[in-house]
């Protein structure tokens, strides 16, 4: 029996705050690793604090791909609702034990160990979470508005982002920096444990996807057939998996480039103060949230096919040229501008990135397809993106990183010229 558009819509909405606090945890490490890091190891020197946080986090982005093939698997076979409980599960046990977490003066390597145990089950969380994610939202949306459905993972997990800004803002000017530094970093993880257990209970409400349940009752009635597994059922599948790759190569890039990178950008490229840097990305990445709907609902009426080439000629002709610009640019306002123009391009692909995936693969590996290969992307391009423009900067070749990106561009440019259209592709029904 379908699910009225009220249950759809109440679906949607507890799946997408999920998202959302899911992702406010992740960030939140990211943001308060200046204040936690003295905390949690040895008062050698800041550099190498800061260093062994970051080591910390880069762990953390390569058990995506681990979390995307258990979680993956996982909601293919016992249901999106499932898989979806788990990750949120896993987040706000991670997040609660970086609150509570003693520091290196009281509990010596066990502390560090503790925070790298909670990293860990963040990043299998948020592995987990994006396939399952996407999957459960394009199965519940109607086929009409599948495309502005969809839209709303990546502008939950935009706004998580937003959100962990908006809290370290927040406790800058409610507590002295001593304070902060003793304490008040502990505060956005205590927080983010309790929306997430707030997640937990509105995802238990959820219903599950009409497409998964006929799934199940297509497998009972054939119940003598051995079962296969949710990864050899994956190999079957190797142009589709290929397509997600080359489908997120360029997009993940281009993404973290603007969003994550552009702060560090503005400061050491552009020449801005880190609180102007902060102020300029926050305001361009509050106004993209709003791109992610809007070309969502156009997919819907052209197609997805024409959305990711509008992405995809966009940053592979405008990469360059953009980036010079905002190099050699000390208007806060121009700034702005500038890079709320590159998050509109980009969102041609974000916008849409988990119904095209989820259009590619048949309800039995429609997580495990759409989460591994786009972890497995992301840990190696979107998560070195940061690292290999420092690395162009510190050798003097930084417009080889703008270049690296455009390459990125053109070559999903090519995925998306030569694939065909997924919507109405008969994978993904009602």
């Amino acid at each position: 029996m379908s699910a009225s558009p009220i249950s759809r819509l109440r679906s949607i909405v507890s799946g997408s705050i999920g998202n959302l606090v899911e992702w406010y945890d992740w960030y939140a490490y990211s943001a308060f690793a200046l204040y936690f890091a003295p905390v949690f190891f040895p008062q050698s020197s800041p550099t190498a604090q800061l260093l062994n946080t970051a080591a910390i986090f880069a762990v953390g982005f390569l058990m995506r791909p681990l979390g995307a093939a258990l979680l993956g698997a996982y909601a293919d076979r016992h249901g999106r609702r499932a898989a979806l409980l788990r990750s949120v599960q896993l987040m706000a046990g991670g997040s609660l034990l970086i609150a509570v977490a003693p520091g290196y003066a009281t509990a010596g390597v066990l502390a560090p160990s503790l925070l790298l145990l909670a990293r860990l089950l963040q990043g299998l969380s948020v592995g987990g979470e994006y396939g399952t994610s996407a999957t459960y939202l394009s199965e519940m949306a109607g086929e009409r508005h599948r495309g502005f459905w969809s839209s709303f993972q990546y502008l939950t997990l935009m706004g998580g982002q937003l959100l962990a800004l908006l809290v370290q803002l927040a406790l800058q000017r409610l507590l002295m920096p001593d304070a902060l530094a003793a304490w008040g970093w502990r505060v956005p993880f205590v927080l983010g444990a309790g929306a997430a257990l707030a997640a937990l209970y509105l995802r238990g409400q959820m219903g599950e996807t009409e497409a998964f349940e006929q799934e199940q009752k297509a497998e009972s009635t054939t119940s003598n057939t051995p079962k296969i597994s949710q990864f050899a059922l994956l190999r079957r599948y190797p142009r589709e998996v290929l397509t997600v790759v080359g489908l997120t190569l360029g997009g993940t890039l281009a993404f973290y480039t603007f969003t994550t990178y552009a702060q560090k950008f503005l400061v050491n490229t552009s020449g801005f103060s880190k609180a102007q840097a902060t102020e300029i990305a926050f305001g361009a990445m509050a106004v993209a949230l709003l791109f992610q709907p809007l070309l969502g609902a156009i997919s819907d009426k052209i197609g997805r096919r024409p959305v990711l080439l509008f992405f995809g000629l966009g940053a592979t002709l405008g990469t360059v040229p953009l980036l010079r610009l905002l190099a050699h640019t000390h208007s806060a306002g121009a700034a702005t501008g500038l890079l709320i123009g590159a998050l509109f391009v980009v969102s041609g692909y974000t916008s849409i990135s988990a119904v095209v995936k989820a259009e590619l693969f048949p309800t039995p590996i429609r997580a495990l397809g759409v989460g591994l290969p786009f972890a497995a992307t992301v840990a190696v391009f979107g998560g070195t993106a940061e690292y290999v423009a420092l690395l162009a900067k510190g050798r003097g070749v930084e417009e080889y990183f703008y270049w690296y990106v455009t390459g990125c561009a053109l070559l999903s440019l090519l995925v998306y010229w030569r694939m065909g259209e997924t919507q109405g592709s008969g994978r993904l029904v009602d």
